[in-house]
């Protein structure tokens, strides 16, 4: 479990200069694609990002502590960049200090509908990264799943992570929205990982039978 919390932290870590990568240009495309280089790598080395890994809880036993070891992990690594971020004083702080007071205008319902639409793209990203025999395939996959969610203002929680301590917004609200994005993102993986492992064993009986 020590790996693991490590790994989190690394991807954390990614997750929150890919963030930074993506609010300090002001093309939307161009950050899309910068900040699908921290997946990129997170999914590559084997690095533990809970929007990632959330979705296999269908498939994985005792998995609630994995999950747990990889939030609090995760949590640490994009506090660590937020916090250099602040030291700095970057430009983007402002910036991102306006994005999040977007984030809290939005009510609870549709915060939770962005957070599970952007938990599908997370896992349609990873698993299709683990499935794709070709490699080029496999990072296509993935810059277009961090693309997708990033255009279309999904709520990726460990990214908000990142946003929240760069406008050291630590209000009870920002807490409260951010596990709705966090439960949010976990039923939107979980739930097409559902369907998937459902299609398997629909698709097993044919595929004894030929």
């Amino acid at each position: 479990m020590k790996s693991i919390f490590y790994k989190a932290i690394y991807a954390g870590l990614l997750i929150g200069i890919a963030a930074v990568a993506y609010l300090s240009v002001d093309n939307a495309y161009l950050g899309s694609l910068l900040f699908g280089f921290g997946l990129l790598m997170i999914v590559s080395s084997g690095y533990y990002l809970y929007t990632g890994k959330v979705g296999y809880w269908v498939k994985e036993k005792n998995y609630i502590k994995v999950l747990i070891t990889t939030l609090g992990g995760n949590l640490i690594g994009t506090f660590i960049i937020g916090i250099m971020v602040r030291l700095m004083q970057l430009p983007i702080i402002t910036k991102t200090e306006a994005i999040v007071e977007l984030k809290m205008e939005n009510g609870l319902v549709k915060v939770l509908i962005l957070s599970i639409l952007c938990g599908m793209m997370m896992y349609l990203g990873v698993d299709g990264f683990r499935k794709a025999k070709n490699d080029v395939v496999k990072v296509v996959l993935v810059l277009f799943a961090v693309m997708i969610f990033i255009l279309s203002k999904f709520e990726h929680s460990v990214a908000n992570m990142a946003y929240f301590v760069i406008s050291a917004n630590y209000s009870l609200k920002s807490l409260v929205y951010l596990v709705v994005m966090i439960i949010g993102n976990g039923l939107g993986a979980i739930g097409l990982c559902f369907m998937d492992k459902s299609i398997e064993r629909l698709d097993q009986p044919k595929t004894e039978n030929t």
